[in-house]
């Protein structure tokens, strides 16, 4: 497709949600496209006559993304409990949208509200003020049948995995498939899909006693998948589990997710697993949103002090404290520098380039480089120590190769 006609002049919202009709303008020409993102494909309806009709392509091709389109909405959302010592504001005048395609990540401490706002997603509770919009409807206003048929299309998995213990990992599966009203051969079949999918081949049969806490949640994700939602809610979804079992989930929500096109929002109070699969996030304390962003530009400059400490729990381990306070007892000149790598600058040879251009010594303390969906991250504590002159233009060294430069003390 002419590089002209890859930028859409219109775009119209139409009925399912994840499908578009674009119109693009070309001089005298019209190009109709009726686009899914959730299928990240597109069918061409009309070009000029050049083109048959219901010409398949991948959306790729006319730089369609997924996140384009928007799936959720929250406006001017609070939420308010009563209790015995008065009322409480668990949710605070929260506004955010989510997109299609995209996983988004809610991070806060106990008490934060983000369990009460992921809840508020499909009905679980309703707002005292504001709307929540979730794949074209508004669940704060819908009640009865159309709320059920909605929570179809928006489907959670839990931190104890809420299984039944009495059935199988096939009949866990094939529960919601029961209920949508889903007949045996179709229900068989979409079930060996699942187990397929999420990696339980051979564990059709086993009960959920019979299984690893992994295999548990791998089950509970392949339920939450039976009836093709559009919204996946992940409320602490790895929580109970150990960090190599926790990595794997979260590999097996990133493959989901590019698999299906499939929207995932988690609640976690760990920011390794912000880290390691979401593309934006959203800080909560006291039921305030106090920060939002893409992952990466949250973790290259957070702007809030809860921010900073929760991206200090996988930038700065615990014993790089310890190290620099040893380092100044044990020294009395130079300084301690913090230096932040972002995107292609977490791969170049900085400290060697330095130590060349400059007559200083480098002692490297601590360094971490960390992966995010949107790039590198990369943290390091170095002591330089040398003449005051040498030590500020190895500084400024650094900073014009575009590494965030922070120096924690002088000595």
């Amino acid at each position: 497709m002419p590089d002209e006609a890859r930028q859409p002049s219109m775009l119209i919202d139409m009925v399912p949600i994840h499908t578009k009709l674009l119109l693009w303008k070309m001089g005298e020409r019209t190009i109709f496209l009726c686009l899914s993102a959730r299928l990240q494909k597109g069918i061409l309806l009309f070009w000029n006559n050049r083109m048959p009709p219901n010409t398949i392509f991948d959306s790729y091709n006319i730089r369609l993304k997924v996140g384009d389109m928007q799936m959720i909405t929250i406006k001017n959302v609070n939420k308010i409990f009563s209790t015995s010592q008065g009322q409480l504001k668990a949710v605070n005048d929260v506004n955010m949208e989510i997109k299609e395609g995209e996983i988004f990540g809610v991070i806060g401490y106990s008490g934060a509200g983000k369990s009460t706002l992921i809840r508020m997603l499909n009905g679980l509770e309703l707002p005292t003020e504001g709307s929540v919009t979730v794949a074209g409807r508004v669940i704060s206003k819908i009640k009865g049948a159309e709320l059920r048929k909605a929570r179809q299309e928006i489907s959670m998995i839990f931190q104890h995995f809420n299984l039944l213990w009495s059935r199988t990992v096939s009949e866990n599966i094939a529960f919601p498939l029961e209920i949508a009203g889903v007949k045996g051969p179709q229900r068989k079949k979409r079930v060996a899909e699942l187990i397929k999918l999420v990696g339980l081949d051979g564990r059709e049969n086993a009960y959920p006693s019979q299984l690893s806490g992994g295999q548990k949640q791998r089950v509970g994700i392949a339920r939450a998948l039976a009836n093709n939602p559009k919204v996946l809610l992940c409320d602490e979804a790895t929580s109970a589990l150990d960090p190599q079992t926790t990595d794997s989930i979260l590999e097996l929500l990133v493959d989901i997710n590019k698999r299906l096109g499939l929207t995932i929002v988690l609640i976690t109070h760990e920011m390794h697993v912000i880290r390691k699969i979401c593309h934006r996030v959203a800080v909560m304390e006291s039921g305030k949103v106090v920060e939002l962003g893409s992952v990466l530009d949250v973790f290259r400059n957070p702007q809030q002090p809860i921010t900073k400490r929760f991206v200090q729990q996988v930038s700065e381990p615990e014993e790089t404290k310890e190290t620099v306070d040893h380092l100044l007892g044990q020294y009395a000149s130079g300084r301690i520098v913090q230096l932040t790598f972002i995107g292609e600058s977490a791969e170049q040879p900085i400290i060697t380039n330095l130590i060349r251009r400059h007559d200083v010594s480098v002692n490297i303390l601590q360094g971490k480089i960390s992966q995010t969906q949107n790039g590198s991250y990369g943290t390091l504590f170095i002591h330089l120590d040398g003449a005051e002159d040498e030590v500020n233009k190895a500084v400024d060294f650094i900073r014009s190769q575009q590494v965030g430069v922070e120096v924690i003390t002088n000595g």
